[in-house]
């Protein structure tokens, strides 16, 4: 719309540098209704209105543009006449082309321009009556063809945008999908954190791009002691609820913006601890022993107490020693079967030497 007025004003300003200036201030007044029309379609459609109020708009400007261009010609009068008539068809042919609106607003800018096509050729005084009847129908033909393009055009869009949307939807749902399916692949069900799966990739992730890992990092390997005896005394769901139990006390006493911790077999679950020194490590590991021992969890069976208690061994990498993190796992998993081996329901560092294995506590 803004550039109908802009071609308006050009046209116009041409007209008074290249015709007789008779013709041209003819021209003038019905050719200065365009710009005003043009500028409340354009405000009336700035925002979302109803859709009544769009199509009348639009319907009532293009109509009093369509109004304008035929006066102009009338008021030149000539060879300008029918020519002007011509240039009105032009301009609804291409509002049709372009407009992509509903087809019942489409129809109505084309019957518009037919019928004032049809009055002022009728009033034309260089051609008869029949002859305007003809050319309504000629061109009649041409305006409906290009009607029925629009609409294919629109229908095809519509349909292209729906395809779209569609896909859109399907990689969506795809996505969302894949990564259920990746976080059930990672993740435990039972207790509800990582598996070993993801504990063993977060490893390599660490230890390839994290160089703080490098700077010092822990590893603590946590065992239920006696659990197969707290299943054969109290069941497999009591068993299931002491795991779930156990998982959530030691999530509760890791830092959750920075450790991991997965179950890592039946009853063993792996925590690591990045940029922790000794003594941090081997804090966490008693807090949650101690934890697990406060819970009060029942374990007849067991030899140690009468409620679940947790063995746990501590590997830690200092920073002027570069180790794997398989060594590093199995630091800890020897930690932990001596811890086992001498009592359980302790916390035991590892030591290069294991005969100065620094026993941390022991059973009360």
């Amino acid at each position: 719309m803004i550039w109908v007025a802009l071609l308006d004003l050009l046209t116009l300003a041409l007209n008074m540098l290249m015709l007789p200036s008779a013709i041209a201030q003819s021209m003038l007044l019905p050719g200065a209704i365009i710009p005003p029309v043009v500028v409340a379609v354009v405000l009336a459609w700035r925002k979302p209105r109803p859709s009544w109020f769009e199509g009348a708009s639009l319907i009532v400007g293009m109509l009093l543009i369509l109004l304008s261009v035929a006066l102009v010609g009338v008021s030149a009068g000539g060879e300008f006449y029918e020519r002007q008539l011509n240039v009105m068809l032009f301009v609804a042919i291409t509002a049709i082309i372009i407009f992509g609106i509903p087809l019942a607003w489409t129809v109505a800018i084309a019957a518009l321009a037919l019928g004032l096509y049809l009055v002022f050729q009728v009033q034309n005084p260089a051609i008869e009556h029949g002859s305007a009847v003809a050319g309504t129908l000629f061109f009649a033909s041409g305006i409906f063809a290009t009607v029925a393009a629009r609409r294919i055009i629109t229908i095809l869009a519509q349909k292209t945008f729906l395809f779209e949307l569609r896909d859109r939807r399907r990689v969506a749902e795809l996505a969302k999908a894949n990564d259920r399916l990746e976080l059930l692949a990672k993740t435990d069900p039972l207790t509800g954190i990582a598996n070993r799966r993801w504990m063993t990739e977060t490893l390599d992730h660490l230890w390839g791009n994290d160089k703080r890992c490098l700077d010092g990092a822990a590893m603590l390997m946590c065992d239920i002691d006696h659990f197969k005896k707290l299943n054969d005394h109290l069941g497999h769901s009591e068993g299931d609820r002491c795991l779930v139990e156990v998982a959530n006390i030691i999530q509760e006493n890791i830092r959750r913006d920075r450790d991991c911790v997965a179950r890592y077999g039946g009853e063993e679950f792996l925590v690591l601890l990045p940029g922790v020194t000794e003594e941090e490590a081997v804090s966490v590991a008693e807090r949650v022993r101690r934890s697990i021992e406060a819970a009060a969890l029942p374990n007849p069976g067991s030899r140690v107490s009468r409620s679940v208690t947790l063995s746990i061994g501590v590997a830690v990498q200092t920073a002027d020693e570069a180790i794997s993190p398989e060594q590093l796992q199995r630091q800890a998993d020897a930690a932990l079967y001596l811890a086992k081996q001498s009592g359980r329901n302790r916390v035991l560092l590892h030591r290069p030497d294991p005969a100065v294995h620094k026993h941390i506590r022991s059973t009360r």
